[in-house]
């Protein structure tokens, strides 16, 4: 195929402040870089968005760096090979890589990896199979020490991580798994298509309240993607030496100000809780082990999953980051090229 000399790219325009919108990107044309030595250049075909971009378009201090104004942003992407300076790798190979936002990314071999669409669509390496797989299934096992026999309390569970880590809970032995959504289409989707014991709408009471019901001899894990008054409900409902992996908080994402703390972490001393933070990418150890067992699950069909695609290429992506935030998606948030 012929390569163009440009190509599109969505730079960040501006730092939210607050929700961000539509005026902090900008579409523009930038030049495509013909690959040098151990590069490939790549084409990509579907990117993803995540929460997790929305503090990169901050500038505050963070674990990772924040996205530059006035340059692309950067994602999950995969793509085909159309010109390769890597041994290794051939036109016509797909892989998986951190550059997407754009039509055409010039890619470091050592951070492409390739992946088989006949073994899995391609959009599942971003997805099940991917970081959020990893994330759901690290969290649980390696952060969490879920055990059989566990009541589990996943909150977020329609997303592209949430749904993962209640079916490995349950896959695993956990005894009860409930989930907190926020539509009832998507508390439905967590019952009769995930196999939750069960779930509810956090926008219809008190998720104290909710959880309690659902849970009313006490939760043992918790996997939170929602913080806020989440975390303060499993505080609450915790048993003794209950743990939690804390995966993320979107529910404060967009804050101008800083939140308040759970007020009940006190009772964290009492029932001598576990409450740990973690990183998708400190459990790099776990992929092998994740990759057979949630891709046989996957594969055998006890494990499933829903994307949200949003088709029409780049110039979408804006728009499908904020349905994200808003939680418009079911699953794992997609755009194809």
């Amino acid at each position: 195929m012929t390569v163009p000399s440009t190509a599109q790219e969505i730079h960040l325009a501006s730092r939210p402040q607050g929700f961000p919108t539509p005026g902090d990107f900008d579409l523009v044309q930038a030049p495509v870089t013909p690959p040098g030595d151990g590069q490939v250049l790549v084409r990509n075909l579907v990117m993803s968005v995540d929460p997790y971009m929305r503090g990169r378009m901050s500038d505050a201090k963070s674990y990772v760096a924040p996205y530059e104004v006035g340059k692309a942003l950067e994602g999950g992407a995969i793509g085909e090979v159309v010109a390769s300076g890597a041994p290794g790798f051939a036109v016509g190979d797909h892989v998986l890589h951190g550059l997407g936002w754009r039509e055409y990314a010039t890619v470091d071999a050592a951070q492409a990896v390739k992946v088989d669409p006949e073994r899995a669509p391609l959009n599942a390496y971003l997805g099940v199979l991917g970081m959020p797989g990893l994330t759901a299934y690290a969290g649980l096992v390696d952060v969490a020490g879920l055990k059989e026999g566990d009541t589990v309390f996943v909150s977020g569970a329609a997303g592209a991580v949430g749904q993962v880590a209640g079916q490995v809970a349950r896959l695993r032995g956990a005894s009860r798994v409930i989930g907190s959504a926020g539509t009832d289409a998507k508390v439905a989707y967590l019952r009769d298509e995930l196999g939750f014991d069960a779930a509810f709408n956090y926008r219809d009471a008190p998720v104290a309240e909710q959880l309690a019901a659902a849970a009313p001899d006490g939760i043992d894990v918790f996997f939170d993607n929602v913080g806020g008054d989440h975390l303060e409900a499993a505080i609450a409902s915790f048993t003794v030496h209950g743990r939690a992996a804390l995966c993320g908080a979107i529910s404060v994402y967009n804050a101008t100000t800083p939140p308040p703390g759970p007020r009940n972490l006190g009772l964290a001393v009492g029932k001598r809780l576990t409450l740990r933070g973690f990183l998708v990418w400190d459990h790099e150890h776990l992929r092998e082990q994740f990759v057979r067992e949630v891709g046989g699950w996957v594969a055998d069909g006890r494990l499933r999953y829903t994307e949200t695609v949003t088709e029409g290429g780049l110039a979408k992506a804006p728009e499908a980051f904020l349905g994200m935030l808003r939680g418009e998606n079911t699953g794992k948030a997609l755009v194809t090229f």
